[in-house]
């Protein structure tokens, strides 16, 4: 769900392509897969987790994220199976060369498969892409209170920004601040925990170790969306040189991961306590140090949302240009098709610029994503492709275990659903 995903992809693709004319995988060692993993999952999302673990207790929180972080790993490993079964099946000669998301969708259930997958895709992009103007709406308006409200930040300055910036085509302009975006996420959790640190007096003081089971399905659903990179997966496996050594790097990346996370989690709450507000940032001191983060963190995304959405532009355009009355109006008025094309980027920014002046808090709105989107993508359609490509030679209980996840995912989609509609 983060910005460095697309580029990561596109890199990806280029190893992938490179390796085959070699007769092998890709060529991205150990380390620097384990690196690109950390850097696909974890985002701005990891900043509203000790408003989460406020809302479950910090017990609750620690077993709910590494719930979500194992079952993440368990069903991405799932699509790494299904990957190699089809490898199995074909010959040499026709071997597709490396699979995506959308592929599996489409091996699995032909055309409706591949749109279905997509479709998720793009709406758990958007959403991220809503919770990016969010952050920085919120950011901003902490630092500059007196200017304008976080919806007048979004309209005024990040819209017309983001209408130019989606004019740039090439990802790989824009990796810089991808990475940028990523150095200042560590230098605001480093500064979140050093605050910490001086406000810890009796940590565990009038703090809630867990407050309550229907308080787990709002930080579960907010972890679910910090570990969403299941479009990645297929990529970065066949990007490495040694790919049988990928489960095991990636079990080393999640596991690492949920520790940080929990740590992070912890910490946040066990500071501000009540206190901690959907984004741990909106915390710290009106410091120099705190004003810089902010504004450093705001600039790197700002520069970082043309790249999470670079799939949505694609997959639009894709469309577009496959309409027969877009083809004959390209052909016949000069212009039209890039006209077109550019007003699709226009329309699709200001839709979520608007979507995102509208929603109020960060932590509600990443939950929400998490328990949907990022359920259906992260636990249904894994063990749907996979029962449907390995379950003929699976054992019983390995079965029952994929059906124990689709229903789970399926179940827990529908709670946030019903949760969003009737909880005002």
């Amino acid at each position: 769900m983060e910005g460095a995903a697309p580029l990561l992809a596109a890199r990806g693709e280029e190893e992938v392509v490179e390796g085959r004319r070699r007769g092998g995988g890709g060529g991205a060692t150990s380390a620097q897969t384990l690196g690109n993993v950390v850097v696909s999952i974890v985002g701005t999302g990891v900043l509203g987790l000790p408003y989460a673990f406020r809302t479950a207790g910090w017990v609750a929180g620690s077993l709910g994220v590494a719930a979500a972080g194992c079952a993440t790993l368990y069903c991405m490993l799932l699509l790494v199976d299904c990957r190699d079964k089809l490898e199995e099946k074909e010959s040499e000669e026709t071997y597709h060369g490396h699979y995506t998301y959308g592929d599996l969708g489409e091996k699995c259930f032909g055309t409706i498969g591949r749109c279905l997958t997509e479709i998720l895709i793009l709406v758990s992009q958007a959403g991220g892409s809503v919770a990016y103007l969010i952050f920085i709406g919120q950011n901003l308006h902490s630092v500059f209170s007196q200017l304008m409200s976080p919806a007048a930040f979004i309209f005024a300055i990040l819209l017309p920004v983001q209408i130019a910036l989606s004019f740039i085509r090439s990802l790989s302009s824009l990796s810089p601040f991808s990475i940028f975006a990523d150095v200042c996420n560590v230098l605001a959790m480093a500064i979140v925990i050093k605050e910490d640190l001086q406000l810890f007096d009796h940590p565990f003081a009038n703090r809630s170790a867990f407050n309550g089971l229907w308080a787990i399905p709002f930080t579960f659903g907010v972890a679910v969306f910090c570990f969403e990179g299941f479009s990645m997966t297929l990529a970065l496996e066949s990007s490495m040189a040694e790919r049988r050594k990928f489960r095991w790097v990636l079990s080393q990346a999640v596991v690492g991961i949920i520790i940080v996370y929990a740590c992070f989690g912890v910490c946040g709450y066990l500071a501000y306590g009540e206190a901690t507000k959907d984004i741990i940032t909106l915390n710290l001191p009106n410091s120099w140090s705190s004003a810089a983060v902010k504004v450093g963190l705001c600039i790197a995304l700002v520069f970082t949302f043309p790249v999470m959405m670079h799939p949505i532009h694609e997959i639009v355009e894709e469309r577009f240009q496959s309409s027969g009355c877009f083809q004959k109006l390209s052909h016949k008025v000069r212009g039209a098709e890039w006209v077109g094309l550019h007003s699709s980027r226009i329309v699709m920014v200001t839709i979520l610029s608007v979507v995102a002046s509208f929603i109020p808090a960060f932590g509600s709105f990443i939950s929400f994503v998490g328990s949907t989107v990022c359920a259906l993508l992260s636990f249904v359609l894994p063990t749907i492709f996979h029962l449907s490509i390995v379950g003929s030679s699976m054992s019983p209980w390995r079965r029952w275990v994929d059906y124990g996840f689709l229903l789970f995912g399926l179940g827990f989609a529908g709670y946030g659903l019903i949760r969003a509609l009737f909880s005002h």
